[in-house]
């Protein structure tokens, strides 16, 4: 069995949840990474991500340069541990659609992340259930507005040919 310890990430670069947005912002470019965990103290207390930054501070909130991690990062996250087993967490990484799981002992103290790459990388006979947890996780999520802001809703706006995706 291969466990989440055997092909996680250790030494995770954090921040605080005082730490401005522009500064995790520049730690992702400078690691070329697209999430930074947030801890108070070893605790971790919430995750953001490059996409957090982008909708909820820049789309949402507009001016970024006074905010604050807290204001902007995910606080209920799902983590693994580090006996847990890499099927088990592949399987919870499809079913959440995510691509990435922080891994904490039993007192939230973060000890290290997991992602797919992690799996894909260093797990032995992982490379099938990748594959399929990728196929998972990149399904395409439903938009969670109904009206697309000129007062149509998302499938009249679809219908006339606006909005669409082209892949």
């Amino acid at each position: 069995m291969t466990t989440v310890a055997d092909v996680m990430t250790r030494d995770v670069r954090t921040m605080k949840p005082s730490d401005s947005v522009v500064d995790a912002a520049r730690c992702m470019d400078e690691l070329n990474v697209g999430v930074i965990p947030v801890c108070d103290g070893e605790k971790l207390v919430g995750i953001v991500t490059d996409r957090d930054i982008v909708v909820r501070g820049l789309a949402q909130k507009g001016e970024v340069q006074g905010m604050k991690l807290a204001d902007v990062m995910s606080g209920s996250v799902r983590c693994a541990k580090e006996g847990d087993d890499i099927d088990q967490v592949l399987g919870e990484m499809a079913e959440a659609q995510i691509r990435r799981l922080p891994v904490v002992d039993a007192n939230q103290k973060l000890v290290g992340i997991v992602t797919l790459g992690d799996i894909a990388a260093k797990g032995p006979n992982e490379e099938r259930d990748v594959g399929s947890s990728l196929g998972d996780i990149s399904s395409p999520a439903e938009p969670d507005r109904s009206e697309t802001g000129n007062g149509q809703s998302q499938s009249q706006s679809q219908s006339q040919g606006q909005g669409r995706i082209k892949h």
